[in-house]
C-alpha cells in the first residue's frame, strides 16, 4: 500500500533539479510543493469517502396501528383440504357491528345465503405473509345461481366505502396477523387509457379501462401483519381457532414468482397479455387446496 502509494506521488512529481553544493546545506523548505499538497488533500479525501457510511436511527417509522380489532358478534367456518386429505377447520370471528356490509357479504357467501358460496372453491394465491381464496366468479354458474335467488355474488360499492371508512379511522396497518379481509380494490390496476372511438360517424374520445375491479368475493387470511393487504383488503374479521390450518396452507409448494426477469419485466412494460397471463400464475399452488364445507356457526 505504502510503496504503490509513494510510486503514485513519483509520477506525478517532477523531478527537481539538482542542487549547487552551495545550498545543499541550506534548511529543508518549509511549505512543501503546492502539487504535493494538492495530491495530498485529494488523496486524504479519498480515504475518508472510502469508510462505510454509519447506519442512522430513522426516526419516521410508520405509526403503530390505533386501531383496536372490535369484538366479534358472529362465527364462521371453513372446512379446508388439500389435495382432497381434510386438514383442519378455521374459525373466524366477524365485525358485523364494526363493518356491517363486509361481514355481511362475507355471512351471506360462507352461508349460501347470496344463492351461491365458498364450498369447492380454491385457495390461489399463497404468499409468505397471507393466503388468498379465489372467490366467486362474476361470470357463469356463479353468476347464474346468484340470479335465480337474488343474491349477489358481484358489486362491491359498500365495501369499498366502509374500506375507505376504515382508511381514515384507523392508523397503521390494519392487516395484521390472524386478521380476515375482502378483497376490494386493485391497486396494481393501471390507469385507463386514452383511444379514439367511431360514433355516428364522428371521432371521439374515449377512456378503456384496464383490467376487472375485483367483485367482492375473493378473502385473504393474513398469517403475519401485512401492510401491502391495506390497499385492498377491507378486514371484516379475524381466526379465533385454526391457525395452525393456514400455517398448513402456507406449506404447500407453489409456482416460483419471476417478475425480475427482463423478458417479464419488458412484456409487463409495453402491455403483452401473456405477461398477465404469467403474473396470475406466479405463487399459486400447485395442490388443490378447497374449502370442502363452509358455513356460520350459531
Amino acid at each position: 500500500m505504502h510503496s504503490s502509494t509513494g510510486l503514485f506521488y513519483h509520477n506525478l512529481i517532477p523531478p527537481k533539479p539538482l542542487l549547487p553544493p552551495s545550498a545543499a546545506a541550506s534548511p529543508p523548505n518549509p511549505n512543501p510543493s503546492p502539487l504535493l499538497r494538492r495530491d495530498l488533500l485529494s488523496s486524504t479525501l479519498l480515504l475518508l469517502a472510502a469508510k462505510p457510511l454509519r447506519a442512522e436511527t430513522v426516526t419516521n417509522a410508520p405509526p403503530i396501528s390505533t386501531c383496536a380489532p372490535p369484538a366479534p358478534t358472529k362465527q364462521a367456518f371453513l372446512d379446508i383440504s388439500i389435495d382432497g386429505e381434510p386438514i383442519g377447520r378455521i374459525v373466524i370471528g366477524l365485525y358485523a357491528d364494526d363493518v356491517p356490509a363486509g361481514s355481511t357479504r362475507f355471512a351471506q357467501l360462507v352461508s349460501g345465503a347470496a344463492g351461491v358460496s365458498y364450498r369447492r372453491k380454491e385457495f390461489v394465491k399463497i404468499m409468505p405473509g397471507y393466503v388468498q381464496h379465489g372467490g366467486l366468479r362474476s361470470y357463469g354458474v356463479d353468476a347464474e345461481m346468484a340470479s335465480k335467488t337474488g343474491g349477489k355474488a358481484a358489486g362491491a360499492d359498500d365495501l369499498v366505502r366502509e374500506w375507505e371508512e376504515q382508511s381514515g379511522r384507523c392508523t397503521g396497518t390494519r392487516n395484521v396477523g390472524r386478521s380476515v379481509g375482502i378483497i376490494v380494490r386493485d391497486p396494481s390496476k393501471p390507469a385507463p387509457k386514452m383511444k379514439l372511438v367511431a360514433r355516428k360517424g364522428k371521432l371521439e374520445i374515449d377512456e378503456e379501462e384496464m383490467g376487472k375491479d375485483p367483485n367482492g368475493t375473493e378473502f385473504v387470511i393474513a398469517s403475519k401483519d401485512s401492510p401491502e393487504l391495506d390497499e385492498a383488503a377491507l378486514v371484516v374479521g379475524r381466526v379465533v381457532e385454526g391457525m395452525d390450518v393456514v400455517e398448513r396452507i402456507q406449506g404447500v409448494k407453489t409456482v416460483q414468482e419471476n417478475t425480475s426477469s427482463p423478458y417479464f419485466r419488458v412484456a409487463k412494460l409495453i402491455g403483452d397479455k401473456r405477461a398477465v397471463v404469467a403474473e396470475r400464475g406466479f405463487n399459486r399452488p400447485y395442490s388443490k387446496v378447497v374449502v370442502t364445507n363452509c358455513g356460520l356457526i350459531g
